[in-house]
């Protein structure tokens, strides 16, 4: 796998779904781990094709590539070795492994922008990460916690309108209720993207109350 660590880093990067051997998923790797699991035939390739789901071992995969760069270069991240152009897969599933994730959803700046959409919930402007803080529902200082109901995204501005005072105190409206999401919010956000639509079938909402980590 050492022409392959040599590739460029965006197909490296990419992300793709980790499941167990019952087809469950389990976690979110980039490409790069992907392929070194693929090349240690310990996994293998999960593609959709017509509507189905069809598996191929990396030496299968690898043949195919030349046929999905003539035919759907739009629909893959590749990565190029001295030998072959290879298509990243989107899915791969782990022969030997039964073990399901365990951890709750972690509590963190990260998946609260995640889950508001990087959106003010005061104002509903939209702002880079930068722009962003994280405000208390119910201020510290009145006894609030640290809680996915009681964290929001806020804008700096709407941030210090609000100050150390409930949005009912503020005279100020939040836009949705804060709510523990049941998935990593990082992953409900790639499952917008028409590129990772192959992973929603292995993603039931109802069934995802642990944490789906993303590496």
């Amino acid at each position: 796998m050492s022409a392959v660590a040599s590739s460029p880093a965006s197909g490296l990067d990419a992300k793709v779904l980790v499941l167990n051997r019952f087809f469950t998923a389990i976690r979110v790797i980039d490409a790069r781990r992907a392929f070194v699991l693929l090349s240690k035939e310990v996994a293998e390739v999960v593609a959709v094709e017509d509507g189905a789901y069809v598996t191929y071992p990396f030496s299968t995969w690898s043949e195919l590539s030349d046929f999905r760069r003539e035919f759907e270069p739009d629909q893959h991240d590749w990565v190029r070795t001295a030998r072959v152009t290879l298509a990243v897969p989107k899915i791969v599933r782990i022969l030997g492994y039964d073990r399901l994730p365990r951890e709750q959803v972690k509590l963190n700046r990260r998946n609260i922008y995640a889950r508001d959409g990087n959106r003010c919930q005061y104002c509903g402007k939209t702002f880079s990460t930068r722009e962003l803080t994280l405000d208390h529902v119910r201020p510290r200082v009145q006894g609030g916690e640290n809680s996915w109901t009681n964290l929001v995204c806020a804008c700096v501005k709407c941030n210090m309108r609000k100050g150390g005072r409930t949005p009912e105190q503020a005279s100020m409206r939040l836009i949705k209720v804060p709510v523990k999401p049941k998935r990593n919010p990082a992953i409900s956000l790639r499952l917008g993207s028409p590129k990772y639509q192959s992973w929603r079938a292995f993603l039931d909402e109802a069934y995802w109350t642990v944490e789906l980590s993303e590496d």
